[in-house]
């Protein structure tokens, strides 16, 4: 411990330095800056704890003052942000993050992240101050969050186009995402609507968030599933595993039935802009299907049979919704094999989960092709011949209920 002495003559440094500081220009400022951060860091937490003493508050309030003031001109931005990190990342840091945030620093950081001029690297370290002030607790969440935090988060994860920024905005963004119970929806809506960005990585990301963040909702945004849905025909088995993993999530949500109508319209996908009428359902996938569009229908598909198979329930409502006819038209899709595959093993489930349909979809694709379909449901594809496969794909299957008498059209 100092003594009395040592402390008085600590502060009388301090006060000397802080006059300097007062008489001198940016550039003095900058080299006084340098100075202190050319130290290695256990000495400038030493300054800062020890040797600033009962005056420090007054160094971080000036470079506060200095970066609001300045911020837009960047000339001293990068070391203005390291010194205000040695003070929040102070073992005794609750007094300065009151400090900084009472002196509009939140508000500043922000404003960073927005201004064009500021260099990737300031906006980095902005971000990483930002989340420093989130990981320390509640209150200081709800302060970034007033301050119209996670808009302007949001805003930098949509336009930002390299990986440093965006891995510390998405840190900031989860951060924020939790313990944080008055803002939590608002983190929610956020999420929702980065889902249409076009980084796969940014994709697989914000899907995962929003795992974490729905399971803590009472509610289900309607506004979750149009982008969720899209995000079936990602090229990326990750972004895909993710999007049919929050889909399971969902089934317990007021937006089942949107979410269920939705995979079953993806069964069949719509035939736009095609004019000739007499043209097989083969040659018209030929023209109009494309590789997202089938690999959407397969994890369609997938995601039906897992619904299914979990809940006889939502068995019952996709049979309403005329899913048997939809998987059976994307078990006739030549041009993609894993469609088939999927489709096959969904109608699998339904069969047998439910006996009385077997007869209705025999009848309905002929006996040799349901018998094929019975003995190995997800090899049926590699045998089978384009009239076969035209004939799934014009079924007239029609089966909307599970009934106990036949009531129902085959």
């Amino acid at each position: 411990m100092s003594t009395p002495e040592e402390e008085e003559a600590n502060i009388a440094k301090v006060l000397t330095f802080l006059r300097e500081w007062d008489r001198g220009d940016s550039r003095i400022r900058g080299r006084m800056l340098t100075a202190f951060l050319s130290r290695n860091p256990e000495r400038r937490l030493c300054d800062v704890e020890l040797q600033l003493a009962q005056v420090s508050s007054l160094f971080l309030a000036r470079i506060t003052t200095w970066t609001r003031l300045t911020y837009m001109f960047g000339t001293f931005l990068g070391l203005q942000l390291k010194a205000i990190g040695i003070f929040l990342s102070a073992s005794n840091h609750d007094q300065y993050l009151m400090e900084f945030l009472e002196d509009g620093g939140v508000l500043t950081l922000l404003d960073i992240l927005s201004h064009s001029q500021s260099k990737e690297e300031e906006k980095v370290e902005a971000l990483r101050l930002l989340l420093t002030i989130s990981d320390a607790g509640r209150k200081y969440k709800e302060v970034i969050c007033e301050s119209h935090g996670v808009k302007a988060i949001a805003e930098f994860l949509a336009q930002s186009n390299t990986d440093e920024p965006r891995e510390a905005a998405w840190a900031l963004l989860e951060s924020l995402s939790r313990g944080n119970p008055r803002y939590q929806n608002q983190v929610y809506k956020a999420l929702i609507a980065l889902m249409t960005c076009s980084s796969p990585k940014a994709q697989q990301r914000v899907l995962h968030s929003l795992h974490t963040v729905q399971s803590k909702m009472k509610t289900a945004h309607h506004s979750i599933v149009e982008p969720l849905l899209g995000l079936l025909s990602s090229l990326h088995l990750e972004v895909q595993d993710e999007a049919i993993h929050l889909i399971l999530d969902l089934r317990c949500y007021e937006v089942r039935p949107l979410l269920l109508d939705g995979l079953v319209a993806l069964l069949r996908p719509t035939k736009e802009n095609v004019q000739h009428q007499n043209m097989q359902e083969s040659e018209i996938i030929q023209m109009t299907g494309s590789l997202p569009v089938f690999v959407q229908q397969a994890a369609a598909a997938k995601s039906i049979r897992l619904l299914a198979e979990d809940s006889q329930e939502v068995s019952r409502e996709l049979l309403s919704l005329g899913v048997i006819q939809r998987l059976l038209y994307a078990m006739g899709n030549r041009e993609h094999t894993d469609a088939q595959i999927q489709a096959s093993l969904a109608l699998k489930h339904f069969v047998r989960s439910f006996p009385n349909i077997e007869e209705h979809v025999q009848r309905g694709i002929g006996s040799t092709l349901f018998a094929a379909f019975m003995n190995q449901a997800d090899t049926l594809y590699m045998n089978m011949d384009e009239t076969q496969a035209e004939i799934l794909l014009t079924n007239k299957v029609n089966i909307t209920e599970v009934w106990y008498g036949d009531n129902s059209e085959g």
